[in-house]
């Protein structure tokens, strides 16, 4: 038998060409490779799997309020670092990284707009300020907002993805608990109607607040939903935990939310919910 070895260069072929970064996404629920500008096109939900990527803040602006109709509030509202707090990363540079990755002040922005010629005040949350973090400006964001939709006979909708609250302001982020569960108890007993849609992820404090508080709570599929994680609930009762216990198919069959709608469909049923309750 005969062997050959190739002693020459590796040949090159002219014709194949590199293949741009950014073009393609992996889906992290079924592993499909996906063409970003198709992905896009469907709003980031996987076409495979129907998994619901997360999007940015204007895209939910642009997906759900009529064109032409919205203006945004409270943009002058910083948060600063009251306490000094130091861990890897002082709290001031993170507010500062922060601004300049998102462009926004904090973890929240809040329009007036139309859904379908319904007028609405709609808050939309970003993860990717600090994890949507819950401090002092997303707690007085939310109780302006809520004071605002009172104002003007408007339904009030509160797009949800949060970390929880945000530890780097203490106490501090924990009351924003109590301020906006109470501002919204007023809100609700004036008549108003809330409806937070929660998005993945959204735990902590945002959970155990007005992420919960709705008078109807929609969520878009697989999207994760808690308090704390799986490993600390294990570690206090004691007990395994059902396969997705946190996700938001589970929460449905158990009654904590009311409906779980795809992004595609989001506003029609929005526009519905308002005609029938406001």
């Amino acid at each position: 038998m005969a062997w050959f070895k190739r002693k020459d260069k590796k040949l090159k072929d002219p014709e194949k060409k590199s293949i741009p970064d950014g073009l393609w996404d992996k889906c992290p629920s079924c592993n499909e490779i996906i063409y970003r500008p198709e992905l896009e096109k469907k709003l980031s939900v996987c076409h495979h799997c129907n998994h619901h990527f997360r999007i940015s803040p204007q895209i939910y602006v642009d997906l759900l309020l009529d064109k032409g109709t919205y203006r945004r509030h409270f943009q002058d509202i910083i948060s600063t670092d009251f306490l000094g707090f130091n861990a890897n990363k002082a709290y001031s540079d993170q507010i500062i990284e922060a601004t300049n990755k998102t462009g926004d002040n904090d973890a929240i922005c809040v329009y007036d707009g139309d859904i379908n010629s319904h007028r609405v005040i709609l808050g939309i949350m970003n993860f990717k300020f600090i994890g949507g973090s819950m401090g002092s400006v997303v707690g007085e964001i939310v109780s302006r907002a809520l004071v605002l939709a009172g104002e003007i006979k408007a339904p009030f909708i509160l797009i949800c993805s949060s970390g929880g609250a945000r530890m780097q302001e203490g106490a501090i982020s924990l009351m924003q608990l109590a301020k906006t569960s109470t501002q919204l108890a007023k809100f609700s007993g004036e008549g108003g109607l809330f409806i937070p849609i929660l998005t993945d992820p959204t735990t902590g404090g945002v959970t155990a607040s007005y992420g919960m508080l709705g008078d109807v709570i929609l969520a878009e599929p697989g999207a994760l939903i808690g308090f704390a994680g799986p490993r600390v609930i294990k570690q206090t009762i004691g007990q395994d935990l059902p396969e997705g216990f946190q996700r938001s198919e589970f929460l449905l069959e158990k009654g904590f939310i009311d409906h779980i709608v795809d992004r595609n469909s989001m506003k029609e049923k929005l526009s519905t919910l308002i005609s029938i309750l406001s």
